[in-house]
């Protein structure tokens, strides 16, 4: 990548290496994906590679699903062999999810750079919140609903999910505790949601990128090397490995704590990597 000698390439591969176990592990640990580790360090790595600010975070958002495919599956797999996956949700859910995600790629073709910013962090801060402040009254019934709201609230999850590049742990997470399921079931339920919304998510932000090449083609000839549309080959490869090793031990983690450090635990990450983006928004 222009800009970086050998030995910044080499530093730069050997943060993405170690950024995939770290995603692994949280996949299987908060059903999250990885994305919400992966997307603020690619930006960071990105940034470092001088990939133009306008095309940077769509970037991350696009490789970052396409990384998560196979964490979500293995971490899928493993919490379905637990039988903690509540699949009367996922049918409910697959449609509409898929429906958010299919105009969640559309957007991103189009929408500027500071709504992706904006979105992440608006969730994420919402979502810590309930998570490290959380009192039993706060519900919003005692269980989900059935009909236009229910397929709604799938709409969202894909949606949202699709413009933060995270497989909508953050976002059926915090609804599944709001109707009383208890967080480790949510857990696992989010990580079959992960790879509902990736696989279409990564080849909506393969569509969506097209233009953004056209557009600075000093980009994919140099600081953009191996990219199709908005998806970094050479991060997926160097993220994915690890990643997959390292899912099936947060699974085990996750089932090892109680509800409530889990719950703190996810909230805590949640401000950080929030706050990143906050910070960037000023």
């Amino acid at each position: 990548m222009a800009g970086l000698d050998l030995r910044e390439l080499l530093q730069l591969a050997a943060l993405l290496v170690a950024v995939g176990a770290l995603s692994g592990f949280l996949a299987g640990l908060f059903g999250i994906g990885g994305g919400a580790v992966l997307v603020p360090v690619f930006y960071e790595c990105f940034r470092l590679a001088g990939v133009p600010l306008e095309v940077r975070m769509p970037l991350c958002i696009g490789t970052s699903l396409a990384i998560i495919i196979p964490t979500a599956i293995s971490s899928y797999r493993a919490h379905h062999a637990r039988g903690a996956v509540d699949m009367e949700i996922l049918r409910a859910w697959w449609l509409p999810v898929l429906v958010g995600v299919i105009a969640g790629s559309v957007i991103a073709r189009y929408a500027p750079e500071r709504l992706f910013k904006i979105v992440f962090v608006a969730v994420a801060y919402s979502a810590a919140v309930r998570l490290l402040f959380s009192r039993e009254t706060w519900k919003f019934g005692a269980d989900f609903p059935r009909g236009v709201l229910m397929n709604a609230y799938g709409f969202i999850v894909g949606l949202l999910s699709t413009l933060m590049g995270i497989g909508g742990g953050l976002f059926s997470n915090l609804l599944m505790t709001f109707y009383g399921r208890p967080i480790h079931q949510a857990v696992a339920t989010s990580s079959a949601l992960a790879v509902l919304i990736s696989i279409p998510g990564a080849i909506g932000y393969v569509y969506a990128g097209w233009p953004a090449a056209a557009r600075f083609p000093e980009v994919a000839a140099l600081q953009w090397p191996f990219a199709l549309g908005y998806i970094s080959l050479i991060g997926a490869v160097l993220v994915m490995p690890t990643g997959l090793l390292t899912a099936p031990l947060g699974v085990r983690a996750a089932h090892a704590m109680s509800k409530r450090a889990l719950e703190m635990a996810y909230g805590a990450y949640l401000v950080i990597v929030g706050s990143r983006f906050a910070i960037s928004l000023m």
